[in-house]
């Protein structure tokens, strides 16, 4: 056996790794020993191998994926560009989860002026889009948007999103445009009318969750069974104004009771 081989507990501390860890990455054939001693089953590394073993555990601890790092490994380009993008969402995920939460701690738990209002059946053009889980529902509902949007002759289309009250995954999102007329590429439909509790939310659409709550609490407080789909009716045109000062109508349709 040549000698400058490293047991894997020598190795382990050159490579600042667990023996377990150099075990695990050895079965996913990230990190395999030079030598396994076949009567022993001793493991045994080259030191030329510690930078690989410190490449992993660097990019462990930026939060790489094993196999994006075993692509890093073998010369792979740009592979980190997509899990920087992955930590850029989880990055404003988290933000907006901070804003809302430092206004709940600011205000209390959200509260908001609720009418009951009468809306017509309406004609719509709709557009459905999937979202793997409730966190992707922000990302699904701006993809179906922007595909009514581009087929939309309307300089301000009337866009009503359509969310159901069970957020289980995956969650279909429905964007509905309000349009007399056919759009191309388009499914047409008929968005029911009738009563509603509505309430306005003012402020980002990611901080929408606050008068949702509001919302459903004061119908659960005034016994009304409710139904879905939320109903989001945006009045704002993001595109011009700022985050702090879109106005978005929350409408959940009421049951008779």
């Amino acid at each position: 056996m040549d000698e400058e081989l490293l047991p894997i507990g020598q190795f382990a501390r050159l490579g600042r790794l667990s023996i377990k860890q150099l075990r695990h990455y050895a079965q996913l054939g990230l990190l395999e020993p030079a030598y396994v001693d076949e009567h022993t089953g001793y493991r045994y590394y080259r030191r030329e191998q510690a930078r690989d073993a410190l490449s992993v555990g660097l990019l462990r601890s930026l939060d790489v994926p094993l196999t994006v790092i075993a692509q890093v490994l073998s010369g792979t380009a740009g592979v980190l560009e997509g899990v920087h993008e992955r930590l850029e969402a989880e990055l404003a995920k988290r933000r907006s989860t901070l804003a809302a939460l430092e206004r709940v701690m600011a205000e209390g738990l959200p509260s908001a002026s609720v009418t009951v209002v009468t809306e017509p059946a309406r004609r719509v053009a709709v557009a459905t889009a999937t979202a793997a889980d409730p966190s992707d529902v922000g990302g699904a509902t701006s993809d179906a948007i922007a595909r009514l949007r581009a087929v939309s002759s309307a300089a301000a289309p009337e866009l009503i999103g359509l969310f159901p009250l069970d957020l289980s995954e995956p969650v279909t999102v429905t964007v509905a445009l309000v349009s007399e007329e056919p759009v191309a590429g388009a499914e047409l439909d008929v968005l029911p009318g009738g009563r509603f509790a509505s309430a306005t939310h003012v402020g980002p659409y990611d901080q929408i969750g606050l008068t949702a709550y509001a919302l459903l609490s004061w119908c659960a407080e005034r016994h009304y069974p409710v139904r879905g789909p939320i109903r989001e009716v945006y009045v704002s045109d993001p595109a011009t104004t700022p985050p702090d000062r879109l106005i978005t109508h929350l409408m959940i349709p009421l049951e008779e009771q």
